[in-house]
């Protein structure tokens, strides 16, 4: 039985009638959202080795999450369909049972920085989040919301507003194109390691383009192969890529990657976004390739938010500047980063 079955079973057979028995009429979340590759569907028997298992989210009032964390305390049994109740976690060692009982306002403010079953996204919010965090609110599966704040939070994070969409897309094609030229470079100077480095950040950039053409948040790195190749518009753009990272020349690097923009540039206009002749173009006088200024300039055209015109620097969102796991898996320090970057 997969995560997501196991955690669904056990709510609606064990938690559920403990917590009728007990508040009749309380309104209530019961979900298996957050971390864990059951999450995001791709868990397997290797991953049933640490922080799977009977696991659920319910969210209460503030006022009850005390109260109801300790009923079930008292009242779980030790084994449900063969697992373990209770048992450790890679962030807490402690034999207790895995029922997340938690404020719908805390949870979403802890995981997100902000809530948005509460107030709108702002541009800073947008910005500090990533597609990890935005996947551990709308992944999963909620199995009851008589709350409504869940649901109303994974409408909000549906997707981006149009014009950060279109920005975000500009910043990540301004992305490859500063890197595309120094991989080639290098390589004829010799250095093939250092092209080699070069083509991973491209791949890298590259993949989360792909994410951004299809309106998919993108999963943290360890699941981005797998879900990129399920993209309905990006994933006959892997060969290409895969290509890259295995070519033995600089040469059959740049082709490659240049064939996979290609197929990328295709995808956006698929998608609705403004494109050029071709997306990839010669570099100057040197015998290189780039990403053409005029499709980033045509994906800006057509943009009016006067806040995100008024942005100082076309970075783009947090995980499009740092790949630091310890940045990126707190909401904390992806704001800081986002304020320090961008004053707002």
């Amino acid at each position: 039985m997969d995560g997501l079955s196991l955690s669904r079973r056990y709510f609606e057979d064990v938690v559920r009638p403990i917590l009728h028995a007990r508040w009749p009429r309380l309104s209530y979340a019961a979900a298996r959202i957050g971390g864990g590759s059951d999450v995001v569907g791709r868990d397997d028997q290797m991953s049933r080795d640490h922080d799977w298992g009977l696991r659920l989210t319910l969210l209460v009032d503030a006022a009850l999450v005390t109260e109801v964390d300790r009923h079930l305390g008292a009242e779980l049994p030790d084994v449900v369909l063969g697992h373990p109740v209770r048992f450790p976690m890679t962030s807490d060692a402690s034999i207790r049972h895995r029922v997340e009982v938690a404020d719908p306002h805390e949870l979403l403010t802890g995981r997100l920085g902000f809530d948005p079953a509460r107030a709108p996204i702002g541009l800073a919010d947008w910005l500090s989040l990533s597609g990890q965090a935005a996947l551990e609110v709308v992944g999963g599966e909620v199995f009851l919301d008589t709350v409504g704040d869940l649901g109303a939070a994974r409408r909000a994070l549906a997707w981006y507003p149009d014009d950060l969409w279109r920005w975000l897309v500009a910043c990540a094609w301004r992305r490859i194109g500063e890197d595309l030229p120094m991989m080639s470079r290098s390589g004829m100077q010799g250095d093939d390691l250092g092209s080699r480095v070069l083509a991973g950040r491209l791949v890298d950039a590259a993949m989360h383009l792909g994410f951004l053409l299809n309106r998919r948040w993108a999963p943290y790195p360890k699941w981005r192969g797998a879900a990129f190749g399920e993209l309905p518009r990006a994933a006959h753009a892997a060969p290409a890529l895969v290509g890259c990272l295995t070519a033995t020349t600089w040469q059959d690097r740049e082709s490659h990657l240049c064939r996979a923009l290609t197929l990328l540039h295709a995808a956006g206009r698929e998608a609705g976004l403004p494109g050029v002749g071709h997306p990839v173009v010669a570099f100057h006088d040197r015998p290189f390739r780039m990403v053409s200024g005029d499709l980033i300039e045509a994906l800006h055209t057509g943009i009016v938010d006067p806040d995100i015109l008024a942005l100082p620097v076309r970075v783009g969102s947090v995980e499009q500047y740092t790949d630091d796991v310890l940045v990126l898996q707190s909401a904390g320090r992806r704001r800081a980063m986002v304020r320090a970057l961008y004053a707002i």
